[in-house]
Order: C-alpha cells, then sequence, then structure tokens
C-alpha cells in the first residue's frame, strides 16, 4: 500500500470517530447515590459477584480473561484498536498495553515523532475482543487510573452492518480529576438502527451519573453488566445501582478496554501525571444455561 492510500485510510478511521466525539457527554446531575450496605460479599469466583447463588450462570471463556500470562493472548485479544485511532488528542499504540503481575495495564505517554496529523499528542492502551457476543453477565476487575484520563470499559462492534451501530458503556471514568472522584458514569449509546430494529436515524445516548461515597481511583473496585433482551443493569461491587430498557441493544458487541482523552469528563493531557495505569485484573463473561 502506498503512502497516499495509507494517509487516506488514517483521515476516514477518524473521521468515523468524530459522530462519537460529543456522544459521550456525561449527565450533568447524580441521578441518585449509590449504597453499599447490603453489598454482597465474594462466595465464588465461578459466579458474577451480583449474583453468588445464581447457578444458572455459565462461564464463557472465548471472552473471559485472567490476564495471568506474560503477554496478551493474540486469539481473544488485538491489542490495539483496528479500526479507529482513538479521539484526539489520544491515540491508541499497543506498544501501551502489556500484561504485568496478572493485570491488563493500559499506559499513556506523549507522542515523540508523530506519524498522523498534529492532533495526535499522546499514545493510550487499547484492547478489542476478536469474538464478539449478544446478551450476557460481563464482569471487570479494576483499578482506574489516577490522572486526568478515562478509564473505560464497553461494548460496541467495530463491524457492524446495515447501518446498525450500538453502544453500552459500562464503566467510563475519569476520578483523577478532582471533580470526578465520587462521580460514576455509565451510558447508553444507539448511532443509527434499521428499520426493523428500531429505525434511529439520530443519535440516541442515555447517560447518567452517580455518587459514590468513596474515591472511585483509590482501590480495585468490580463493575458488572447485566445485559438481557429485555433490560440491561449496571453494578458496583455487585450493587445493582442502574436498570434500563433494552430497546435497541440486540447486536452482537465486542469489549473494548481502554484509556482515553475526552473534554466532557475533564479528561486533558496533562503531562505533569502520565506514571498511572490503567490495572485490569481479570474479565469474565457469562451466558444463562
Amino acid at each position: 500500500m502506498n503512502k497516499i492510500n495509507y494517509a487516506i485510510l488514517v483521515l476516514l478511521a477518524s473521521y468515523s470517530g468524530l459522530k462519537a466525539q460529543d456522544s459521550t457527554r456525561p449527565a450533568s446531575y447524580y441521578t441518585d447515590t449509590i449504597s453499599f450496605s447490603a453489598a454482597p460479599k465474594r462466595m465464588t469466583d465461578k459466579l458474577p459477584l451480583s449474583h453468588q447463588k445464581d447457578k444458572k450462570w455459565v462461564l464463557q471463556k472465548y471472552l473471559s480473561d485472567e490476564f495471568a500470562g506474560l503477554k496478551l493472548d493474540s486469539d481473544k485479544w488485538y491489542d490495539t484498536n483496528p479500526k479507529w485511532l482513538g479521539r484526539a488528542p489520544s491515540m491508541a499504540n499497543s506498544e501501551n498495553v502489556s500484561l504485568e503481575k496478572g493485570n491488563l495495564v493500559l499506559r499513556i505517554n506523549q507522542v515523540k515523532e508523530p506519524k498522523y496529523k498534529n492532533d495526535y499528542t499522546h499514545n493510550v492502551g487499547w484492547v478489542v475482543s476478536k469474538k464478539s457476543i449478544t446478551y450476557g453477565y460481563f464482569e471487570m476487575r479494576a483499578k482506574l487510573m489516577d490522572a486526568p484520563w478515562v478509564s473505560c470499559f464497553w461494548l460496541y462492534n467495530w463491524w457492524y452492518k446495515d447501518n446498525w451501530k450500538t453502544e453500552i458503556d459500562i464503566c467510563e471514568n475519569n476520578p483523577g480529576a478532582a471533580k470526578n472522584r465520587h462521580t460514576l458514569t455509565s451510558n447508553l449509546h444507539v448511532f443509527s438502527a434499521p428499520v426493523d430494529k428500531g429505525n434511529v436515524t439520530k443519535l440516541k445516548s442515555h447517560p447518567q451519573n452517580y455518587y459514590i461515597p468513596f474515591e472511585l481511583q483509590k482501590d480495585y473496585h468490580v463493575w458488572g453488566l447485566e445485559w438481557d433482551k429485555d433490560f440491561i443493569r449496571w453494578y458496583i461491587d455487585g450493587v445493582l445501582f442502574r436498570e434500563s430498557p433494552n430497546v435497541y441493544w440486540h447486536q452482537d458487541l465486542h469489549i473494548n478496554f481502554n484509556s482515553e482523552s475526552n473534554k466532557w469528563l475533564l479528561a486533558l493531557p496533562d503531562d505533569n501525571r502520565l506514571n498511572e495505569d490503567f490495572n485490569v485484573d481479570y474479565v469474565r463473561v457469562w451466558q444463562k444455561k
């Protein structure tokens, strides 16, 4: 491929993400405060934290990973985003992805020799699952970055067909910004859908913020998402904090982990705070029998 054609592909990939630029605006108020007075205790790793006695859940090994090896499992994961450079000024780079001490580690650094337009000034880590799934329970244990970057765990199909594009944001948080230390953010997007799938021609987003009574970046926490044909439920440390009816989210989606900049979440580059990582202990995915 010559340099001109390659440059065109890069520009097209960047443009494909532009419409998502404004879609990640958080809600402007708290929906509720989360109480942990009845938080469940872990009895088994074989079941979701919020469903420790529900044996109907079956682990899907092809999408689950304990990240205990020496390198990322290339049968399961892309070590960068194969379809998009990222939200400027952050750009996905495989060199910012590693496995260390049983964690998937996503890092940030400055771009020393820019390959693309000057909008991209920082490299970030991004991992995408090679397989996809419709419905299930998705659980991540992670320690978010204590720096002004968004740590993300979400579902999306980069290989969408028939102009059917949906997204589920499980974790999209920037507790590195002082204003966001107690803010738990989640979102739903439907970018477009054909007539028989809801007939959506204009972006619909459903962001919600919740107040959490501790600083989110201080320790590891468990994010959970229960995605059913009728509803979508979000959990933190096994506690249900949000439920939405499932109207549009009925297509195969891929798992994404990434760090990124996002002005709406107060995540803008601070080169004095590049020594923090987004650490993912594990991801486990179940489906019902």
